[in-house]
Parts: C-alpha cells; sequence; structure tokens
C-alpha cells in the first residue's frame, strides 16, 4: 500500500473514532488535488479496505493499520512528553493520545492540575505527532482501550501500570495488544518538577 493510502486509511480510522467528516482532514494532511483523493478513495474500496460508504475501514482496512495507545495527564507539556510521543508514534501508523481526567488527574498526581481536561486534551491535540486525543473514562481504562482496540500501548518511563495488568485487563475484551516501554533520555523531566521549581509563580508565565 502507498504512503498516501495509508495515511488516508489512518484519517478514516480517526474521524470514525471522533464522528467527523475525513475529506478536509486529508486536504490538510496530504497535497492531494481533490481528483487524486477521489482516486485513492476509490482504489481502497475496490482493494477492500473501505466499505462502500467510503468512509467506514473494512476488517482489512484496519488490519492494515498499526494503532498505538498512549495516555497520561499531560499538564505540562515539557521536552520529556515529546520525546516519549514521537517515540509511541514511531511504533505503527496512528498514535492516539488519552488524557487523563480531572478527577484521575487528582488521585495519581495528588494535586489539581494546572489546566482542565478539555484545556490538556487541547494542547496534545496541537501536538504534530498526535493523530487523535481522547478524554478517558473513569474507573475503568479499559473502556477507552476498547475503544481504540490499538496493536500497541506504550507506556511512559515513569507510568506505574505493570505490564501484567495491561495484558491481563486487554484479554478481558479479546484484544491482543502488545505493551511498550518507552524510555526517556531526559528522566529529569517532569511536571511535579517544573512545578515544584516555579511554584505558584508557574500561573503568570
Amino acid at each position: 500500500m502507498e504512503q498516501n493510502q495509508k495515511i488516508i486509511l489512518s484519517i478514516m480510522y480517526v474521524c470514525q473514532i471522533e464522528g467527523t467528516k475525513p475529506i478536509e482532514k486529508i486536504k490538510e494532511k496530504t497535497i492531494l488535488s481533490d481528483d487524486e483523493i477521489k482516486s485513492k478513495i476509490d482504489e481502497l474500496v475496490k482493494n477492500q479496505f473501505l466499505e462502500e460508504d467510503e468512509n467506514t475501514l473494512t476488517e482489512l482496512g484496519r488490519n492494515a493499520l498499526q494503532v498505538v495507545l498512549a495516555g497520561g495527564v499531560f499538564d505540562i507539556i515539557h521536552p520529556g512528553h515529546i520525546h516519549t510521543l514521537n517515540s509511541a508514534k514511531a511504533l505503527g501508523d496512528v498514535l492516539v493520545v488519552v488524557i487523563a481526567t480531572d478527577n484521575t488527574a487528582v488521585k495519581m498526581k495528588k494535586r489539581k492540575p494546572l489546566h482542565s481536561q478539555e484545556q490538556r486534551k487541547e494542547l496534545v491535540n496541537s501536538l504534530s505527532m498526535v493523530d487523535l486525543c481522547l478524554i478517558g473514562q473513569e474507573g475503568d481504562i479499559f473502556k477507552t482501550v476498547n475503544n481504540v482496540r490499538p496493536e500497541i500501548i506504550a507506556l511512559g518511563y515513569d507510568q506505574v501500570h505493570q505490564e501484567k495488568f495491561i495484558t491481563d485487563g486487554c484479554k478481558r475484551i479479546n484484544l491482543d495488544a502488545r505493551v511498550a516501554r518507552l524510555q526517556s533520555p531526559i528522566p529529569e523531566s517532569s511536571s511535579s518538577k517544573i512545578q515544584k521549581e516555579y511554584g505558584e509563580s508557574i500561573h503568570g508565565i
């Protein structure tokens, strides 16, 4: 499959989850003309990667994509986040990032986040390597995992989730996903450290 077709399939996958129309996003992500986009979509339908509605991935089309799922609070975006997300995206075709809800963020960080979950979603969505950002569901992380159905779940170097907990949870939803533990070249870079060093003054930056 050529690169532009893979990009179109990736966008179709993202738009299926979002419930949005893919054509404008395809125009943004490629330099294809309207006629070229139509031709590529026709080919994908002909080769049974897309349904006849030209918007829905077939099982073959979905299996052609490697979807990577990463998660976190992402309250203060710093170099460690950028490296981790770039590493996660390099593992597959589509990077989906799940943002912790405000309540979950408080439980994880023992403090109220500086930014609301909607603001954090907007921040992460603005990063070029991220294809889709979702706000997680409280109580059961595997509800979101089941919605995304990733091939790979990427964990940051400092995330407390144990690989066995993730793999066991995936088995419960009949998902055969690989867990990848990512390393950071700058582990000293963290949101907590930044907030500790700047204190309340960070609100005025």
